[in-house]
């Protein structure tokens, strides 16, 4: 059991991904009335070294004897780029493994050049966006004092003309709060501008920090979707966790069959299973995640790779 490494975890973006934690818990500068890790009894807003860094080491290297993952990903239950020695652990990784670095930030300290470049060697940064008007986001963020909106914008932007390696941009949508007609247009506007390679948009997949709160629908988000295209904003799509096939665009019963048909015979990697049934691991997903909702299937992590069984 690690303090600081957690995983591996399997996702449809990063594939095998072995997640390490820089803060302790709930150490972040937003509050966001969706975060499925709980409400924060206080705000960061200074950077620091808020862990050990020989021991992230040490850990790392502990568990990569055992795990070979696509990317080891700064993420967890805090916000990242409050250590201040994220730069230095990304290099190492880079310096001392075969994996990929991936980051998944709030976004809030990208206007900050030290934190840019801190996390310019990462091959994917995965940063979020959940407002673009002051009013939405501080009803949606719940943020530090210190920060505003507009420093997001800046900071996206920031990055966006530095970073070099893939930038997968997450709206993480709230019907009701930030998809009114006023912000959806600000959305929109700001992210044609920004014309970044991907856009995300997400909801709730577990209970958030507010009762109130309720996942979008798969309908509302493909209107967002179609809405954004209309900008002509590229990239777009919908990484909702699905609950049942006709919330799945092209969802095909042959498709399926063909996966159980392949797993009964016995457990395939997920690179695999790809390659046998002719699909791209993204699209491959929309069947896995239905299939093992119903218990059909299970994944299995076995000699340094994820496999898929058949139940």
């Amino acid at each position: 059991m690690y303090k600081h490494v957690f995983g591996p975890v399997p996702s449809r973006r990063l594939g095998v991904s072995l997640g390490v934690d820089l803060v302790e818990a709930k150490t972040c500068n937003l509050n966001c009335i969706y975060c499925e890790c709980g409400g924060n009894s206080k705000t960061y807003s200074e950077r620091g070294s808020y862990v050990n860094v020989d021991e992230v080491k040490e850990e790392l290297k502990s568990a990569l004897k055992k795990i070979k993952p696509d990317y080891i990903t700064f993420s967890g239950s805090g916000e990242p780029t409050l250590n201040s020695d994220i730069g230095t652990l990304i290099r190492w990784v880079k310096e001392n493994t075969d994996s990929k670095v991936a980051v998944i930030t709030n976004s809030t300290l990208l206007h900050f050049d030290e934190v840019v470049e801190d996390i310019l060697e990462a091959d994917v940064i995965m940063p979020s966006l959940d407002a673009i008007s002051e009013e939405v986001f501080i009803q949606i963020n719940r943020p530090h004092p210190s920060l505003k909106s507009e420093d997001i914008l800046k900071g996206l932007v920031k990055l966006s003309e530095k970073f070099k390696g893939k930038i997968l941009l997450e709206v993480f949508i709230v019907e009701g709060v930030n998809d009114t007609p006023q912000e959806l247009k600000l959305f929109a506007e700001f992210l044609k501008r920004l014309g970044i390679e991907a856009i995300q948009l997400n909801t709730l997949a577990r209970p958030g920090a507010v009762d109130w709160i309720v996942p979008a629908t798969f309908k509302r988000l493909n209107e967002i979707k179609k809405y954004f295209e209309s900008f002509g904003v590229l990239g777009v799509e919908i990484i909702k966790k699905y609950k049942s096939r006709d919330q799945i665009e092209k969802y095909s019963p042959e498709g399926e069959k063909l996966i159980l048909n392949m797993l009964s015979k016995r457990p395939y990697a997920l690179e695999e299973l790809c390659e046998m049934v002719g699909e791209k691991k993204e699209e491959l997903y929309k069947y896995l995640e239905i299939l093992e909702k119903e218990s059909k299937i299970e994944f299995v992590y076995m000699e340094g790779s994820f496999f898929l069984k058949k139940l």
